[in-house]
């Protein structure tokens, strides 16, 4: 399992090296990397195919998702609610009306899916002579990559992101409240320690978490996984207008990595542009740290 944190943690450090001033080549990674997302997700779809008695495991998979949602869901929050009760309310000036929450979710349908036509082509090849297994490390290292170029042309200098104590508070009340809620997830699941801690370390990064997962424990665990990651950002769209005046650290926090992109025009909409560099800082840390912790707490075994 060591070997897979270096295929994760290599092709992320290369990428991360790769200086880019030219703005037409950043757009062009950040949209390999969204159909990069689509591709592993449909590889993620053929695998669970290949699963033998596929029906039998659906029960399993949405159970594991509930519990794990439910146990990181309240730990978080007293977390980050705890932090809010030190810090108070957000003042100054409110942003702009909130966007769309039916086109957010709308996205997120479609991720669901592109795993079920990969679920559905996947009953007709054989897993004998489709390799789905090397193409999502492939694709996954590709992916990996790009995200490594666009984490170090993002604009985020250490300077600041040292200089933002707020942020940063909020990154590490989330992974310290999340792996909280992993161990409790684990421990009413019957399952492995270090696989609850795994599981909580996604942050809402679905498509690393499933892959990342699914490749370790199997499709099965990996789906549950995704839903669970992916239900994280669901809720956290959902959230995000009615925590961000009397409860801001929540509202930040709880997107967890995807703060930094996806849930990012929601906090800015709700919190005023005071609260980019804040959730900018916050996603930025727990994206680097997603991949790290998920493969060090699948390292440790049962």
């Amino acid at each position: 399992m060591y070997s897979g944190l270096l295929i994760v943690l290599l092709p992320l450090a290369l990428g991360y090296c790769v200086p880019c001033r030219s703005q037409s080549i950043l757009h062009v990674i950040n949209v390999s990397v969204a159909r990069m997302v689509y591709l592993i997700l449909f590889l993620m779809g053929i695998s669970l195919a290949f699963v033998d008695n596929l029906t039998a495991h659906l029960g399993t998979i949405f159970t594991v998702c509930v519990v794990f949602l439910f146990c990181t869901t309240l730990a978080n929050l007293t977390g980050l609610w705890l932090l809010d009760v030190r810090r108070g309310r957000v003042s100054g000036e409110r942003g702009a009306p909130v966007i769309s929450k039916w086109s957010l979710l709308l996205d997120s349908v479609w991720l669901c899916l592109v795993i079920l036509a990969g679920v559905v082509l996947g009953q007709f090849l054989d897993p004998e002579w489709f390799a789905v297994d090397t193409l999502s490390e492939w694709a996954l290292m590709l992916l990996l990559l790009l995200i490594g170029i666009q984490l170090r042309n993002s604009g985020m200098k250490l300077r600041q992101i040292l200089l933002n104590p707020w942020g940063l508070t909020i990154a590490l009340v989330v992974m310290v409240s999340s792996w909280g809620g992993g161990l409790a997830g684990a421990w009413l699941l019957n399952m492995p320690l270090s696989h609850g801690l795994a599981f909580s370390s996604g942050y809402g990064w679905y498509s690393l978490s499933g892959i990342l997962i699914s490749d370790q424990l199997g499709p099965v665990m990996g789906s549950a996984a995704f839903l669970n990651d992916l239900a994280r950002e669901l809720v956290a769209i959902m959230m995000i207008p009615a925590l961000m005046r009397r409860h801001p650290s929540c509202a930040i926090g709880y997107g967890g990595a995807t703060a930094m992109d996806f849930t990012l025009p929601v906090l800015q909409r709700s919190g005023g542009v005071a609260i980019v560099p804040v959730a900018i800082v916050s996603g930025f840390i727990l994206s680097l740290a997603a991949p790290v912790f998920i493969l060090a707490f699948l390292s440790l075994g049962g």
